[in-house]
């Protein structure tokens, strides 16, 4: 059973070398909000955000977001 999604926003911005600083100011989106999607707290998020992000970032919107199952599957 999935029981959450996972956001690997961190793990993109090291392999890019990019820090979330950089992010915020190409994606025009807030440190702040950055950083609840980063922490995994966001309860939504626009496909706009999500499209800037990965045009940002060089991924695809499967490489941000993982669904995360519960181990006793």
């Amino acid at each position: 059973m999935i029981t959450q999604i996972k956001v690997n926003l961190d793990l993109l911005l090291v392999q890019r070398k990019m820090s979330l600083t950089e992010l915020s100011g190409q994606v025009g989106v807030t440190m702040a909000n950055l950083s609840i999607l980063k922490r995994g707290k966001a309860k939504a998020i626009r496909f706009s955000t999500l499209l800037a992000i990965c045009n940002a970032l060089d991924c695809q919107p499967g490489d941000l977001l993982d669904l995360e199952k519960n181990s006793a599957d």
